[in-house]
């Protein structure tokens, strides 16, 4: 979400070379269904030696989730008005000043559903994981409970119960942040 945040914020207020470039790379890539990028990934993984920990894991879910957290912060930043920003510069604000004093707080519910759709996205993944991941102790979740299967039987209670124990962060995140929902759904649905 930090880097959503630097990278929407500069795209939404800064006019510099290979802007539209970037906006429209960003989108592109969010055309691409992650099972397809599995084996160029797979493949730098294993160059990096990054295969089976939790950094392998980690560059993957973020790749995933930048582009589309900075198109939806870029939504919300360009409805802010500038004149604010402006009025703190005159008062000898920085940029980062101006970010971290203005444009932030203003910015809670964009920053809620951005981190929520971010959390929930890594959370309930499985292709990618499966793939990085090997070690039993290093196993999210969601392979996890495809490992409590047999091969010609399951356990459905303990598979049940499992899954309603890997759903309670969901609830917990999602109850947390429900009152910033029904502003942060309609982030940079309308524009000035």
């Amino acid at each position: 979400v930090f880097i959503s945040i630097t990278a929407g914020y500069a795209f939404s207020r800064f006019s510099f070379w290979g802007r539209k470039v970037g906006m429209m790379t960003f989108l592109v890539t969010q055309m691409f269904p992650a099972p397809m990028l599995l084996l160029p990934m797979f493949i730098i993984l294993v160059k990096l030696k990054l295969m089976n920990s939790f950094l392998g894991l980690l560059i993957p879910y973020v790749a995933v989730s930048v582009p589309f957290s900075v198109w939806m912060l870029k939504g919300y930043f360009d409805t802010i008005p500038k004149s604010l920003e402006e009025s703190a510069y005159i008062d000898g604000c920085k940029v980062w000043q101006v970010m971290y004093k203005i444009v932030l707080p203003i910015s809670t519910p964009a920053l809620a559903i951005t981190g929520l759709f971010s959390f929930m996205t890594a959370w309930s993944e499985f292709v990618i994981a499966r793939i990085i991941l090997t070690s039993a102790d290093k196993l999210t979740l969601p392979v996890g409970l495809v490992n409590l299967q047999g091969s010609f039987s399951a356990e459905w209670g303990t598979y049940s119960a499992a899954a309603l124990i890997t759903s309670i962060p969901v609830v917990i995140l999602f109850v947390s942040l429900s009152r910033y929902l029904v502003g942060g759904l309609t982030v940079g649905g309308v524009k000035e």
